[in-house]
């Protein structure tokens, strides 16, 4: 492989120098004293950095960092113990806003629909004092959001749909004694109506009763004893849950609940996990429990949970009991991923075999290649090696092919397998503009002067396809879709992308005439990996709705971008415009006043945006309207000469790989199509953020160079030979969509 720099290299790091002027001489002729340092310091950094932060550098930590987490998360799941299910009901954080992040998976957030169809033709027992109730309450909800908690204090009450055939019960047993036992035994006497869930829990009344005493705590460990043992025969046909004590606000408590402290809640806590942790089907719920620590200062009257707390409790109830029944894509927790399908099984074997054929040209002696140097297909022109690069030998495909399958199997191992942890995402306005600000700032660090200065050079389109996708990024991962402004840019971003194509492939075929079989199949080979039988490897519940939605967004993008290509390039050869360095692309006159109309026109549209009430409502102007930020940032880039003169190397590199990115993004970054996050390293999420993030990178880049070498091979330049392998792709695809209409594939 060979070794490539994060930035580009236009000058030669080992001398310090462009364009033969010494780098000492250069600051010395625009700097005096402490600037004069600066810039040496600067420059001199920028070497460091280049010189050791190579992408193969990068690329074999990052090799060793999946292994070395592969063993850890394999080791931590064969002796830690605990499945997704215990973490969901007992481990997990916080964030606020109703929102209960578990310990490494994804809860699902029910509606009244889902909740119908999971319990369709169940019964479901709350059994327990005034706080099972409020879950009772919180649970019934999710049902019905209408229901209103309008039943007797210390009584019997249900909840039922008949359409659905849901009962949802609750009884009044406010202490774990014999009542509460003989309901129990009666639940599994044979010919009585048993529960399919049970949810109980009880103390607060024990304690309020007999005023905290030992003896009652005594009393209450020997009664939760002789329940266990029925709770557990329970268990043979129900799913049957304990509620933990959540705390209280001992400050707020009334009079007659003072002797109901958290120390005397916990005590009751510890005797509970000491007689139920050796029932092994009987499911402890300590979830609610851990939020009530951030919430209960909010209690009105300082022993029942504020409803927002409640509702975790309810949802974390619903995410048990549904979550393996429905599959929601964005609820990991309690699911088993099923086994690998048919193609995927002929998609390991291929890469089995083309690994066997590499050995076996390796052991034979063939000669290593020389990997070329990807040409760009929305360039105006293909980039050429300094050297002619030797042709490929036998070898190499299969040797990519490999490359490939390691890749494809960290995809699967991320996607698809039960290995590494997922996680929600929970956007707060730093998660998106901390980032954003890191990444400009490293945009701005890595500049460079531009080879050419014509408008939109290849240098700043790179740029600007390597800024939209790192916004892009961020967003995704940020979960910033949820606030307006932000999602309003970012769709432009989107918009701005199938612009940029649409001016690029237009100006391509205007200029070079260039209209043949191997230019269209050459840009096909690269979306290969966003295209059936390949994603369907990885795909979750593809539908054409969101084609749909996503075809009506940026439906004219494409064709702005063509027409923009066809008036820039009229100008061109009328000789209107001037490119020259440092030159204004217009008249004095007439470059201030299409300055001043961007500028008003890219403030407009950003007010308008910031003040949309609705997605539905912006979405609807958003097809119409985004080209004319679109329109302003490229005249605000190119009109003044010194601005098309310099470009961000750091963007233009990520810029190359965007495609690459935005795809693997889904299956190694966000690990469930957007809705969450890979978690690789559990317990600290900023550096997982960083660790995950860096894999991603080097996995996008690799993946570029695998396409570009296989692309050397499938798309031959020779035309017979091109319709020969893709004859050969059309019956393979045939074959595999045979395979996936086979039944269980």
């Amino acid at each position: 492989m060979e070794k490539q720099e994060v930035v580009s290299q236009n000058a030669d790091p080992a001398d310090g120098a462009q364009g033969g002027v010494p780098l000492l001489d250069r600051t010395g002729a625009c700097c005096h004293g402490g600037a004069k340092m600066a810039v040496l310091a600067y420059s001199l950094g920028k070497r460091e950095i280049n010189h050791h932060f190579t992408i193969k550098n990068a690329k074999l930590i990052s090799l060793v960092l999946v292994i070395l987490l592969l063993v850890f998360h394999t080791a931590s799941r064969y002796y830690g113990g605990g499945d997704s299910c215990e973490r969901l009901l007992s481990r997990g954080r916080y964030l606020g806003e109703d929102v209960w992040q578990p310990y490494g998976c994804m809860m699902h957030k029910y509606k009244s629909i889902e909740a119908k169809t999971c319990l369709a033709e169940k019964r479901v027992a709350f059994v327990g004092d005034s706080r099972i109730r409020q879950l009772f309450y919180s649970f019934v909800k999710i049902i019905d959001p209408e229901r209103r908690e309008d039943g007797n204090k210390h009584e019997d009450i249900s909840f039922e749909v008949a359409s659905s055939s849901v009962n949802v019960d609750f009884l009044w047993y406010p202490e774990a004694n014999n009542s509460m036992k003989e309901r129990l035994i009666s639940w599994t006497n044979e010919g009585s109506a048993k529960p399919d869930v049970v949810i109980l829990g009880a103390a607060t009344w024990s304690i309020k009763l007999h005023s905290g005493s030992s003896e009652t705590l005594q009393q209450y460990k020997v009664n939760l004893t002789a329940i266990a043992a029925h709770l557990e025969k329970l268990a043979d046909h129900a799913e049957v849950y304990w509620v933990l004590q959540d705390p209280v606000n001992e400050a707020v408590l009334s009079e007659n609940r003072k002797m109901i402290t958290n120390q005397q809640l916990e005590l009751y806590n510890e005797a509970a996990v000491d007689v139920l942790n050796g029932r092994s089907r009987v499911k402890l719920l300590a979830a609610s429990r851990q939020a009530a620590l951030e919430t209960i200062g909010q209690s009105g009257d300082g022993l029942h949970l504020p409803e927002s707390t409640r509702n975790v409790g309810a949802m974390v109830l619903m995410n048990s009991l549904c979550n393996k029944l429905l599959r929601p894509i964005d609820g990991s927790c309690c699911q088993t991923l099923p086994p690998p399908n048919l193609l995927q099984m002929l998609s390991l074997c291929f890469f089995l075999g083309s690994g066997v054929v590499f050995l076996v040209f390796h052991v034979l002696g063939k000669n290593r290649h020389r990997r070329p140097v990807p040409p760009d297909v929305e360039s105006l022109e293909e980039k050429k090696p300094a050297t002619a690069a030797a042709p490929l030998g036998p070898k190499a495909p299969f040797q990519a092919l490999c490359r490939m399958g390691v890749i494809m199997s960290y995809f699967y191992l991320c996607d698809r397998a039960d290995v590494f942890m997922k996680e929600q995402k929970f956007y707060t306005h730093s998660t998106f503009f901390i980032p954003l600000i890191y990444m400009f700032v490293l945009g701005v660090f890595y500049n460079e002067n531009t080879k050419e200065t014509k408008f939109l050079n290849r240098e700043q389109t790179d740029e600007w396809k390597g800024w939209m996708q790192l916004v892009i990024l961020i967003y995704h991962i940020s979960g910033a879709s949820a606030f307006i402004p932000v999602y309003m840019h970012v769709r432009v971003l989107v918009a701005a992308y199938l612009f940029q194509t649409g001016y690029g492939h237009f100006s391509f075929f205007w200029l070079k005439g260039d209209f043949g079989l191997y230019r269209v199949c050459q840009g096909l080979f690269e979306r290969i990996f966003s295209v059936w039988p390949i994603s369907a490897l990885f795909e979750l519940n593809g539908s054409i709705h969101e084609w749909w939605f996503r075809w009506k967004l940026d439906r004219f993008a494409v064709i702005h971008g063509m027409l923009f290509a066809f008036l820039y390039l009229v100008l061109q050869k009328c000789q209107v415009l001037t490119e020259g360095k440092g030159e204004a692309l217009f008249s004095a006159k007439i470059s201030n006043l299409l300055l001043f109309l961007s500028v008003v026109s890219f403030i407009t549209y950003s007010i308008w945006a910031s003040s949309c009430k609705t997605k539905t409502e912006c979405n609807e102007m958003h097809p119409y309207i985004s080209v004319v930020q679109i329109l302003a940032f490229i005249l605000i880039r190119n009109i003044p000469g010194y601005a098309r003169s310099v470009y961000s190397s750091f963007f233009a590199w990520f810029g190359k790989i965007s495609l690459e990115l935005f795809i693997c993004q889904y299956h190694i970054w966000l690990a469930a199509d957007t809705k969450g996050i890979l978690v690789l390293i559990p317990g600290n999420p900023s550096l997982n953020i960083m660790v995950s993030t860096f894999i991603f990178v080097c996995v996008a880049h690799e993946i570029s160079l695998i396409t570009n070498d296989l692309a050397q091979v499938v798309i031959p330049k020779d035309n017979v030979a091109l319709l020969k392998r893709l004859g050969a792709v059309g019956l393979l695809s045939v074959v595999l969509l045979l395979a996936k209409l086979t039944p269980g594939a």
